[in-house]
């Protein structure tokens, strides 16, 4: 049985039927996870951040100089974002019919959502309590009818949502500016921050998804997420540190699935044995069990957006020996 590999979010390009194409010829023979991709090269409303606030319930936005805001009434962004959402779905339809296991989808997390969307007055939406509320139950409500949209479009599908939350360290210290630069923002309470998360996460789990939570290995907040109650934890491992991970250790432990960046998006691709040796090494060194290595998932550490496409094919090529190594290192 092969390990597993998957690459979550964003391909390179502007065409959605070649990248749906793409996945599925790279990743489209389980246990490799296959995912809805994202293009930003077409510009505002296929980015990640316009992608997911496309998803809100009740709460439009537009795009600004500055970056996306929350107005009064949908405009043509908006419009745009929801066309593009539209035409990426009816390409994974084509592509994965008749497909069986499991599929991936992206979106930013509440509170990385929160540090960058700005209110109407133009400050950041994480300073204001009462948009903090409105945010997470709207996101919460927004994936619940988008992982129905995508299991009633592929009936197999595992639907398996990565919740990107790179910012929720910042969040959490007290570390955004204010958009005017002079200042940063009040730090948001844990209590809060974990409790936002875990009823976004609860919801996808209420829709038949399994959520697994992105974040930035720097101040990662391992137990923080574990507490809200995310089914994997998926971060760059090639830096790691011994403290990271016995991070991951105590994840894995309490049952948490690891998805492991350890594949650079550019530049010729390690090694088969360098991305097995980026988690077994680390892995044995805390303690955790060789057969435990079939369980992790191997990824690229970032989405693909600004990867040639032409070397898209041979890095999932590469990604996938590396998966089917690690699993043979599992019997060790």
């Amino acid at each position: 049985m092969p390990g597993t590999a998957a690459a979550v979010g964003s391909m390179p390009g502007e065409d959605p039927r070649e990248a749906a194409r793409t996945v599925f010829g790279e990743l489209g023979d389980p246990p490799h996870v296959p995912h809805l991709a994202q293009l930003p090269a077409r510009g505002p409303g296929a980015d990640p951040l316009g992608r997911t606030a496309s998803l809100l319930v009740d709460l439009p936005v537009d795009r600004q100089p500055a970056g996306w805001r929350f107005v009064d009434a949908p405009g043509r962004d908006a419009a745009r974002a929801d066309a593009f959402l539209r035409a990426d779905l009816d390409e994974l339809a084509e592509a994965a019919d008749g497909w069986s296991g499991p599929l991936a989808l992206a979106v930013v997390g509440p509170w990385s959502l929160l540090a960058a969307v700005e209110l109407n007055r133009g400050e950041r939406s994480v300073s204001d309590p009462g948009a903090r509320r409105d945010v997470v139950a709207s996101l919460a409500e927004g994936l619940t009818r988008h992982v129905a949209d995508v299991r009633r479009l592929v009936p197999g599908a595992q639907v398996v949502v990565h919740v990107e939350e790179p910012s929720i360290a910042a969040v959490l210290a007290g570390r955004l500016p204010t958009q005017s630069g002079y200042g940063t923002l009040r730090a948001v309470d844990r209590a809060e921050v974990r409790d936002g998360l875990r009823d976004v996460l609860a919801a996808v789990r209420s829709a038949g998804a399994e959520p697994v939570v992105r974040l930035s290995p720097a101040e990662a907040p391992w137990a923080l997420v574990r507490e809200a109650g995310a089914a994997g934890i998926a971060l760059d491992v090639r830096d790691l540190g011994p403290a990271g991970w016995e991070s991951v250790a105590a994840g894995v432990e309490d049952g948490q699935r690891l998805w492991a960046g350890v594949l650079p998006v550019r530049g010729a691709p390690p090694s088969v044995a360098a991305l097995v040796d980026a988690v077994r090494l680390p892995w044995r060194r805390v303690g955790l069990p060789a057969t435990a290595l079939a369980d992790v998932v191997l990824t690229p550490v970032s989405g693909l957006a600004d990867t040639d496409p032409a070397a898209v094919r041979g890095l999932l090529t590469r990604l996938r020996e590396a998966a089917a190594a690690l699993e043979e290192a599992s019997g060790d």
